[in-house]
């Protein structure tokens, strides 16, 4: 009997030892495979999170990049455009210089539908308004005068230099062009301008009266055609009193 016990003691003791032993292997070979897999998913968590900052700053360059290329592109077509406006303009430009060439080289054919001149007070080339009410009257007959151009005639007395009358006489001129194109449309391709200076006096420069008349711009409206306006067959040059202050 003591035997027997004996020998299950000794056989139990056994077993615990050896399941002991058993749990202390597996757990010897287990550990550095979990601390491997617990490696390999930090690096997995940190592989992933450093493809999702590539890929953001990838995204990010790419639409950068498409901004970019978008912004050229707007560049372009503004570009293109505003070419194609100046192409247009100078098209037109040419297209006015063609005629207006035209209109010179046959101004032989020209006559005369209406005129009139319009008065500048001493050394000055602002329009006053009775000289404005002249050039309204003009104007009036453009809209029914067929290929119509307008000659326009800058004049100065004979006080002062050569040189500064023939700047005056075009400045004078410019007025009237500024004001029949602002205030009637005439486009500038319509109008044929001379500054004369004091070369082309219609009075005697050697009294006040006389340079008086002499600081004007002539006007007259001009066709190809041999219809005459009607408004225009009695209009007579504007008889315009000059000012009789001491002038240029």
């Amino acid at each position: 009997m003591n035997r027997v016990l004996i020998a299950a003691t000794a056989a139990l003791s056994l077993m615990l030892a050896t399941g002991c032993a058993t749990k202390n292997y597996v757990r010897n070979q287990s550990t550095p495979l979990i601390n491997k897999t617990n490696e390999l998913d930090d690096l997995t968590a940190q592989t992933t999170k450093d493809i999702k900052d590539v890929d953001t700053r990838a995204t990010k360059g790419i639409q950068d990049v498409n901004d970019r290329a978008g912004a050229a592109d707007q560049k372009a077509l503004a570009a293109g455009q505003q070419a194609d406006q100046a192409q247009a303009s100078a098209t037109q430009a040419n297209s006015g210089v063609s005629v207006l060439r035209n209109q010179v080289a046959n101004l032989d054919s020209y006559h005369v539908v209406t005129e009139a001149s319009v008065h500048f007070g001493f050394n000055k080339a602002d329009l006053t308004k009775k000289a404005k009410a002249t050039l309204d009257q003009i104007a009036t007959d453009v809209p029914n005068t067929p290929h119509f151009i307008l000659e326009i005639d800058g004049g100065a007395d004979s006080v002062g230099s050569k040189e500064y009358n023939y700047d005056l006489s075009q400045r004078r001129a410019d007025a009237v062009i500024q004001y029949l194109a602002q205030e009637h449309n005439i486009p500038a391709h319509k109008i044929y301008v001379i500054g004369l200076g004091k070369d082309k006096p219609v009075a005697s420069n050697s009294s006040t009266a006389g340079r008086a008349k002499n600081r004007r711009v002539d006007v007259r409206l001009m066709t190809n055609t041999v219809e005459t306006p009607a408004s225009a067959q009695n209009v007579q040059p504007n008889p315009q009193s000059p000012p009789q202050q001491q002038q240029r």
